[in-house]
């Protein structure tokens, strides 16, 4: 008995290394700084605030690794070339996209997503000629469940960029990616591929439950987040009221806005964006 349970062990092990070895590497963004990047150097698209995944050629995996339960009709939409993009529905629709494509069985609601293709992670060549063979890709396969990221140039001077950028929040967009066009694809983070937006965001694990006052005396009022780099702040705005009834549990890990950081490190004027899954 001793021996088939140090059997189940060794094989469940080498099962945890083989998939930790096969895990696809995220292309990750760093944020721009117009003292450090040359708009000149960078192609130009939206960024899409979906669901980011990677397509094998047989199933859409999540940064995670773990594998998302769509439709086999979606899947059998895809080309057998790899891709990476992410699942989109529209702008302002991550809550819902996120909650639908996590369930653990297909739904028809897969109809209204559309998988947004930024990347051919096992292309040759520099990002330009990579951006042109998926058009080619789209021309012969493409459909309405997969479509190309349009990139374009970006604008030659930050007045422009900073113009656009307040046209797209007007729109209800997020803000921009920009993507270097000489990179060769590489996983990880990089300033290969940058965003710019209005407001900054991150991550932070919620440490504590701080009660309300006033009218938010039977509820919670403010949250406290750990920062990775150890500095703590709260966070009291961004709740909708049934989020102060049931707040992120402690250890979950949230997503927030800020306007830029105090001289201590602090994240100015934080507001609640929403739970990382």
């Amino acid at each position: 008995m001793k021996f088939l349970v140090l059997l189940f062990f060794l094989l469940e092990l080498l099962f945890s290394i083989a998939a930790a070895e096969t895990r696809f590497s995220f292309l990750l963004a760093s944020s721009f700084d117009p003292q450090k990047h040359s708009l000149d150097d960078y192609f130009l698209s939206e960024k899409l605030d979906g669901v980011r995944v990677y397509w094998d050629g047989s199933h859409l995996n999540s940064r995670g690794g773990k594998q998302f339960a769509a439709p086999q009709w979606f899947l059998e939409s895809l080309p057998s070339t790899p891709l990476d993009g992410e699942l989109w529905g529209g702008r302002q629709t991550f809550d819902e996209v996120s909650g639908l494509v996590r369930r653990s069985k297909p739904h028809e609601g897969w109809r209204k997503i559309t998988l947004m293709v930024f990347e051919l992670p096992q292309a040759k060549g520099d990002f330009s000629a990579r951006y042109q063979q998926m058009q080619r890709l789209h021309a012969q396969h493409g459909n309405q469940y997969w479509q190309v990221v349009e990139q374009r140039e970006a604008p030659n001077t930050l007045e422009s960029l900073r113009a656009l950028l307040l046209k797209l929040n007007a729109e209800g967009g997020e803000g921009f990616m920009l993507k270097s066009k000489v990179a060769a694809y590489r996983g990880g983070r990089s300033d290969d591929l940058l965003k710019i937006k209005l407001k900054n965001d991150a991550e932070a694990q919620v440490i504590a439950h701080n009660k309300g006052k006033g009218r938010l005396a039977a509820v919670m009022g403010s949250i406290t987040v750990q920062m990775p780099s150890g500095i703590q702040f709260k966070i009291g705005s961004g709740f909708s009221d049934a989020q102060r009834k049931n707040p992120p549990p402690v250890g979950t890990v949230v997503t927030y806005k800020y306007n830029g950081l105090t001289k201590n490190g602090k994240p100015r004027f934080p507001v609640f964006w929403r739970v990382r899954n």
